[in-house]
């Protein structure tokens, strides 16, 4: 990606109408409060269980590993009825305006699997930070950092697998047609392309990929497939994700965690000695209210990280399609099917936005497309 590319100030007014900026303005503000609130009501829930948890530890008659187990098992329930008025909002909202269904009962319960799997990978992080740190004290994260890192390539890597329990593949004879010769121009040949049906939870338009090497694969979901984008803009969104494959934006993310898990841990690991250490099971709660403070703080540069990633698929999707019409259309669809706002307030670029805005994308189609013009 030209490190000279320009993609602020465009004027949005020229691609949406005012209504549609309203309409899009209004929703997120909206997203933005509940946002807040949850972030705000979870560090609360923390702060309690921080101060009652050294207390109810005592009363188990456990050994540390076990009484870290239900400690931990006590905050992600807690977490979860924290989660749910939240949830509830943000679903009743989307609802409002279009875009999920009033479905109450399927939302609480599709989540199920992805739950259980995070519930399972929870207790296995607690249980390894309780045994180092019982038998390395403050030090244990430099033997814990790489098992984390580790352990979440481990995670990634099979979850490419595991995501596409579910999916179906392509259909379409054409637009197989168009992934063979996509995944020819990206140089990912081989790449599975899944199409993963989410009508009853949502009717948004997204795609994702996962998993590397052996197990990436590409994601879509029925929605983009529905009609309401047209073939040139689904092969973008196509080009987009074999982009993330062929650029290893996967593994760079990892990378990333290699990178910050250690002053992480150690930063953890120093605060929570305040309280009597990590490796006291009653402190768990603190070290996660911690955690949780200091993910809201990074929060700014992870996103800025992620937003580099996606520019250069969107450049990627760009050389690999040499359609910007089909691009710009898309990125016009997707703000008006998923109601993204096009030029978000900077509270929300910095601590929300994680692809770059519609208006930056749409910028960067225009500035491809005067380059090959020039």
């Amino acid at each position: 990606m030209p490190s000279s590319l320009n993609v602020g100030g465009l004027d949005a007014h020229r691609f949406f109408s005012a209504r549609e900026l309203r309409r899009a303005a209004d929703y997120q503000r909206f997203v933005d409060v509940l946002w807040a609130l949850h972030v705000v009501a979870t560090i609360v829930a923390l702060a309690v269980l921080s101060r009652r948890a050294p207390r109810l530890v005592r009363t188990f008659g456990l050994g540390r590993i076990g009484a870290g187990v239900i400690v931990a098992m006590l905050i992600l329930v807690t977490l979860w009825f924290v989660s749910l008025p939240f949830g509830f909002a943000a679903q009743w909202w989307d609802a409002r305006h279009g875009l999920a269904p009033h479905d109450y009962v399927s939302w609480i319960f599709a989540p199920w699997a992805t739950l259980a799997s995070e519930a399972l990978y929870v207790l296995v992080f607690v249980v390894i930070v309780l045994g180092l740190a019982g038998r390395f004290g403050d030090r244990w994260w430099l033997i814990g950092g790489p098992i984390f890192v580790l352990f979440a390539a481990l995670f990634v890597f099979f979850g490419g697998w595991l995501l596409q329990f579910g999916t179906h593949a392509v259909k379409n004879p054409r637009l197989r047609a168009d992934v063979h010769m996509l995944e020819q121009r990206e140089g990912v040949p081989g790449t599975p392309v899944h199409v993963q049906n989410v009508s009853k939870v949502t009717t948004e338009a997204n795609a994702y990929s996962s998993g590397f090497g052996p197990s990436a694969n590409v994601i879509l979901w029925n929605t983009m497939l529905d009609g309401r984008f047209s073939p040139g803009a689904v092969r973008v969104v196509v080009a987009h994700e074999l982009g993330h494959v062929a650029h290893r934006h996967t593994l760079k993310g990892i990378g990333w965690s290699a990178l910050t898990v250690l002053p992480i841990a150690w930063l953890v690991t120093v605060i929570a000695r305040r309280r009597g250490g990590i490796q006291d099971p009653g402190v768990l709660p603190f070290a996660l209210l911690t955690l949780v403070v200091l993910n809201v703080l990074a929060a700014p540069l992870v996103n800025a990280v992620s937003r580099r990633y996606e520019t250069e698929a969107d450049w990627s999707a760009l050389k690999a399609t040499h359609d910007p019409v089909s691009a710009r259309k898309l990125f016009e669809g997707f703000a008006r099917t998923s109601l993204q706002e096009p030029n978000p307030s900077l509270l929300d670029y910095l601590w929300l936005e994680n692809h770059p805005t519609i208006a930056q994308r749409i910028a960067m189609v225009e500035a491809w497309a005067h380059r090959k013009t020039r």
